[in-house]
């Protein structure tokens, strides 16, 4: 499979997103989806410490148990755990990070990132204990989700300033019907050399072809599981069905266009998807083996106009 930067690491264009382990799969069908992973080329995995309350962690590193060296490993800290357990002051962030090495049984992680702004601690108290866990070893590269433009320029600005590691990707909500990003994330990125990194790429699951409009939703969706009125709205379930066409004539699914789209940008370092079996790892991991045509970028951008306009 493909791979692309991030920072120093070569990440497979296609990702697992591992938020789906010990919340709705357990650890045997975790190692599962692992395995797949890897037998499909995937060698980045992204997880975060409150996914499944720390068992995403802990049943990914005991998945991967003797294959470290192999894989990448990102995962994320800032949400709360517990009780006095979240933000990204300095003295919790070593607690983090050594929570996180813990429970996922290795003594490093490959992207460790802030998973979303912390507005009560400067981003230089940040900056510098993350610092210190790069230096010491137990982090390779830094990054950030839910960020704006703005918090990455001064982020950046901080590290220019200071020398401290910066910020070499973030993670925010991407996708064919979420395009917020492109209006001034994605051009700071560029701006930056910063890697961006679509979580959401299938919509909540609007995006993997199983929902139709005038039907009942799946059993254990996620449509089922309270996305469904945000995400599962008629307007949306009629722009999948133009996109479902569009990909069907030129012998695609709807997933395999969702996630090629966003491929086919060059800012996009890899493209996280979750999955809960082995057939989904396969699907999103073959998906982004379709390389778009500028005509064919051209044609989508344009079904998909008043969901750039809405943000």
């Amino acid at each position: 499979m493909e791979k692309r930067k991030i920072g120093t690491l070569d990440v497979s264009v296609a990702g697992l997103g591992c938020n789906n382990f010990g919340w709705r799969i357990d650890a045997d069908a975790t190692a599962a989806v692992v395995n797949a992973a890897i037998d499909s080329g995937i060698n980045f995995f992204d997880t975060a410490d409150v996914y499944g309350g720390g068992q995403s962690e802990e049943y990914l590193g005991r998945a991967l148990k003797g294959r470290r060296e192999k894989v990448l490993i990102a995962t994320k800290f800032g949400m709360k755990m517990a009780d006095g357990k979240e933000g990204a002051q300095s003295a919790y962030i070593r607690q983090a990070a050594s929570d996180s090495l813990r429970r996922l049984g290795t003594d490093h992680i490959d992207l460790y990132q802030l998973h979303r702004p912390d507005p009560s601690t400067p981003i230089s108290d940040t900056l510098g204990a993350l610092s210190e866990l790069v230096k010491a070893g137990k982090v390779r590269e830094i990054g950030c989700s839910n960020f704006s433009a703005e918090q990455l320029r001064e982020a950046a600005q901080v590290s220019l300033h200071t020398g401290a590691p910066r910020f070499v990707s973030v993670q925010n909500n991407y996708s064919l019907l979420h395009r917020e990003p492109e209006a001034e994330v994605l051009p700071e990125c560029q701006a930056l050399g910063i890697a961006f990194l679509p979580y959401f790429p299938l919509a909540n699951g609007l995006l993997t072809g199983k929902y139709r409009k005038g039907q009942p939703f799946p059993k254990s969706s996620r449509a089922e599981d309270g996305f469904g009125p945000k995400v599962f709205t008629d307007e949306n379930l009629e722009l999948a069905e133009q996109l479902r066409s569009f990909a069907e004539s030129r012998g695609h699914t709807l997933l395999e266009l969702s996630m090629a789209w966003l491929a086919s940008r060059s800012v996009i370092s890899s493209v996280i998807a979750g999955a809960k079996t082995p057939e989904q790892v396969r699907a999103n991991a073959s998906a982004v083996s379709w390389r778009l045509t500028d005509a064919e970028v051209a044609a989508v951008n344009a079904m998909l106009e008043p969901v750039r306009q809405n943000g």
